[in-house]
């Protein structure tokens, strides 16, 4: 009868010496599993790395199962795993990476975090115990309510996954934390002139290693934020999202938002997506800013962005963008999505038609309108000229006084009468 396995486990490789008892190679980690030896290439004192090693290998073997089940058999890790390979898989394929190159991406580094964290907590559930309780639990230990919102969102979305491919029979029903108000926070046109006049002036600052200055801070001639200019502009004359500016082209090809600089026309779909709530229809592009862009096109000819930074696209600017919003002295809490909100609000304050400028922006009337409605000057005008208007004639109506005060002259009237007969 053949040996029982005892599964995938951590085992001490001992130090190899020479004939003369020298050390060639230092003692390691290494996993064995059913008489395979995988290294780990942690040293003898590194025992948490090691374990690490360890549990990354035994999650790479786990394959859940892809076949149809009750809710109350599937463990909701392998919902999260099955969502996170077909998610990475057009991650991957959206930001250009392979899988040793993922982590470079801030967007797909905080996408595995999310899902981890709804591994930890969820992981050991089946889906037949997701309810409305269990939901509002995982909100409370997350404490974070915006940031609970957002983990549950992403479990919603892998269980709707897990059904679509038909993995399992039944209902299954997230329950979200409400949402925040909406953000309101714009950029004046002095503070949106004093962001890009220090994206274009910063000058990158190094210490000086050698010589009499050895220790001194001196200013470089490379200019570390200029290209932010570029994507603030943008972002304020059309109020286009970050990841469509960071792609806009003047060359039509799969994954970048087209730019048409003939006929004017932004195609702020990326060539390929498929069309989601977040709409990014094609606009008309302001005068002003189309010189712009046909002027920065004549200037790099062979650049496949507008947006570049040492002569490659940029996948995100939200790091340059703090540290610009840092040193221009604005008040945190300004993102790229800022330009977005002070985009709407500009063409609110200008008295822009509101159906007009839901349709420019690629936003629904409705979010228009309750988000940043209140800055358009009629907003309420009628309303406003309606309470402080007098009264005419024929809108007077008997007062309560005069009611009773008509009342009193009828009964004297009325006892008077009474005495003279």
């Amino acid at each position: 009868m053949p040996r029982r396995s005892k599964g995938a486990r951590l085992e001490l490789r001992p130090a190899r010496r020479d004939n003369t008892g020298s050390i060639t190679h230092q003692a390691t980690w290494r996993i064995r599993d059913n008489g395979r030896d995988i290294g780990t290439g942690c040293a003898a004192n590194e025992v948490a790395a090691a374990e690490q090693k360890l549990k990354e290998y035994i999650v790479s073997k786990y394959e859940p199962k892809r076949k149809a089940q009750d809710i109350e058999t599937i463990p909701i890790g392998d919902v999260l795993s099955i969502y996170l390979d077909a998610q990475l898989d057009v991650l991957r394929d959206r930001f250009k990476v392979d899988d040793t190159t993922e982590d470079t991406v801030a967007g797909i580094r905080k996408f595995k975090k999310r899902i981890g964290r709804l591994n930890d907590w969820w992981g050991s559930k089946t889906l037949g115990e997701v309810d409305g309780e269990q939901c509002r639990r995982y909100a409370k230990k997350r404490g974070n309510k915006g940031g609970a919102r957002r983990d549950l969102e992403d479990l919603r979305a892998a269980i709707n996954h897990h059904a679509s491919e038909g993995y399992h029979r039944g209902l299954v029903k997230i329950t979200l934390p409400a949402k925040g108000d909406p953000r309101d926070r714009w950029l004046t046109r002095s503070d949106a002139a004093k962001l890009i006049w220090m994206c274009w002036r910063c000058r990158e600052i190094q210490t000086v290693h050698r010589g009499e200055r050895r220790g001194q801070k001196v200013a470089t001639d490379k200019r570390p934020l200029r290209h932010l200019t570029r994507f603030i502009l943008i972002g304020l004359y059309t109020g286009t999202r970050a990841a469509a500016i960071a792609a806009a082209s003047p060359i039509r090809a799969i994954g970048r938002s087209y730019v048409d600089l003939e006929r004017g026309i932004y195609y702020r779909l990326k060539q390929g997506d498929t069309r989601t709530r977040k709409r990014q229809p094609p606009a008309p592009l302001p005068p002003r800013l189309l010189a712009h862009l046909r002027r920065w096109h004549r200037i790099a000819p062979e650049a496949t962005h507008f947006v570049t930074h040492n002569g490659q696209p940029v996948a995100s600017v939200k790091t340059a963008f703090r540290k610009a919003v840092k040193l221009a002295g604005l008040e945190k809490g300004i993102s790229p999505h800022t330009l977005r909100h002070t985009a709407a609000t500009w063409l609110m304050q200008r008295g822009a038609d509101p159906w007009q400028a839901a349709g420019y922006l690629g936003m629904s009337l409705e979010v228009l309108l309750n988000t940043y409605g209140h800055h358009h000057p009629d907003y309420l005008s009628d309303a406003v000229e309606k309470i402080a208007k007098g009264e005419t004639k024929a809108e007077r109506k008997p007062t309560e006084t005069g009611i009773v005060s008509g009342a009193i002259t009828g009964a004297v009237a009325v006892r008077r009468s009474e005495k003279a007969r």
